[in-house]
């Protein structure tokens, strides 16, 4: 009898891995996540700005951060930058599908609170029954503060027994999002304000979460005056598998890709003063984690929104340039713009391309698509080539079946918006969408040595 063999993941693999399900963990919303991000960054010594203030060149030429709702953008400059230096910009989306609290949520039947939803995105809505979920998201208060919640699980959305569908396993499962997805919270009169308002967290006046011992005004339902609450796995990230050489977890659409690009932006400013003397001179190491990919991206905090592209201008500009020079530098830049894809499913295998077929834990793979729902070409592709070859990374293509059209990501918005060369990678996933998705414990470290490289020009 032959027996499945293969190596483990290496140890440096696997702590990638664990971290990146730390980082999930840490981030159930948009919101959390560049909180998440932000922790991470100032440890390693990066300082935040703040949009309403004035840039000097000062600012910008140091290692900085700044935050716009569910997004973030951070950077580090090398000493010799000026209005010349371009760009390397790694980017990503920092959220996911989900189920959306309504404005007014409370609703219910049979002695039952229930919560009113909304499908954000385009979650697999059989995924988020039958498992507990917890509440978290965005408050705003009466008194113009912000507040950050997450609650405990709190949730469930009951699936219908088979006894009372009984063809449900020979004609499949039909959900109705607006009948059949709205989760139980309790019995009885439960009050959703006085829940969130027990478990949620205030933010200062840079956005960012009070320190701990700092004072803290105890938070009421009725302060609640708006608020961008969604429905989150509960369940932990855990890695499964013969040789735990896979990863469960909510959110790898697309943490898996914020969290490599945050860990290499970190590396690429450790290791900035180490650069060669003699060395090609750097180019500003950028990366940008947008909110609203799964909607569109069309938001102020959006891949087509402003955001990138103030950020840009406001830099170039404190450096010394104009808009002609920003011309220049923007044509000679490039994005990596990263964002999970497919693998290759075992159950489902005339769904894919008969030929290009991803393998979990082959890497990250460059996302190709003649209709342009991923910006990659032949110019990106030589540059991701190179980056690769020089982290010693492997990598692989993706195509889609000519009869299952791809989806996009924020490459093409990005490369239309601003006229600079985009490459699309991710790494693969099965179960994408779902509450619950996996990836090979291999490939969040290979793609952050990938981004990592290609940051580093």
């Amino acid at each position: 009898m032959t027996r499945y063999s293969a190596a483990a993941p290496s140890s440096r693999a696997r702590a990638t891995t664990l971290d990146l399900g730390e980082f999930v963990s840490a981030s159930p919303t948009s919101f959390h996540t560049v909180q998440e991000a932000a922790r991470r960054l100032r440890a390693a010594g990066f300082s935040p700005l703040q949009e309403s203030e004035h840039w000097s060149a000062a600012d910008v030429a140091e290692s900085r951060y700044v935050i716009r709702d569910g997004s973030l953008i951070a950077w580090v400059t090398p000493e010799q930058a000026d209005e010349t230096t371009p760009w390397r910009i790694v980017g990503s989306h920092t959220d996911s599908p989900a189920l959306k609290l309504k404005p007014n949520p409370e609703l219910g039947r049979e002695n039952l609170t229930q919560v009113g939803v909304e499908v954000y995105g385009g979650p697999l809505l059989n995924s988020w029954l039958d498992r507990e979920l917890r509440l978290a998201g965005l408050l705003t208060l009466r008194d113009g503060r912000r507040a950050l919640v997450s609650t405990p699980p709190v949730l469930r959305v009951p699936q219908l027994a088979v006894h009372l569908d009984r063809a449900v396993n020979k004609d499949g499962l039909q959900l109705d999002p607006q009948r059949h997805m709205q989760p139980i919270l309790g019995i009885g009169d439960v009050d959703v304000r006085v829940l969130l308002a027990a478990h949620a967290e205030p933010l200062d006046d840079t956005g960012h979460l009070v320190a701990d011992g700092e004072p803290t005004h105890p938070l009421l339902a009725e302060d609640i005056v708006g608020f961008d609450v969604l429905t989150v796995d509960a369940q932990a990230p855990a890695l499964f598998g013969a040789h735990e050489e896979f990863l469960a977890s909510a959110r790898l659409d697309n943490l898996s890709s914020v969290h490599a690009e945050l860990q290499a932006l970190i590396t690429v400013h450790g290791g900035r003063d180490a650069r060669p003397a003699a060395a090609e001179p750097a180019p500003i190491a950028l990366m940008v984690a947008n909110d609203h990919e799964e909607v569109g991206s069309a938001s102020r905090s959006g891949a087509a929104g402003p955001f990138l592209e103030d950020v840009l201008v406001r830099m170039h500009a404190a450096l010394g340039g104009d808009e002609s020079s920003r011309r220049q530098v923007l044509a000679s830049s490039m994005v990596l713009s990263a964002d999970a894809g497919h693998a290759a499913h075992p159950n489902y295998p005339e769904r894919h391309d008969p030929v290009t077929r991803p393998q979990l834990g082959g890497g990250p793979m460059l996302k190709i698509n003649a209709q342009q729902r991923y910006a990659t070409d032949a110019v990106g592709i030589a540059a991701f080539a190179a980056a690769c070859a020089r982290a010693g990374v492997p990598y692989q293509h993706f195509v889609s079946n000519n009869a299952m059209p791809c989806g996009s990501t924020i490459g093409p918005i990005t490369a239309t918006r601003l006229g600079m060369t985009t490459i699309d990678v991710g790494i693969t996933l099965l179960s994408m969408h779902s509450a619950r998705e996996m990836c090979a414990t291999a490939d969040p470290l290979l793609l952050q040595q990938a981004c990592a490289a290609f940051l580093r020009g």
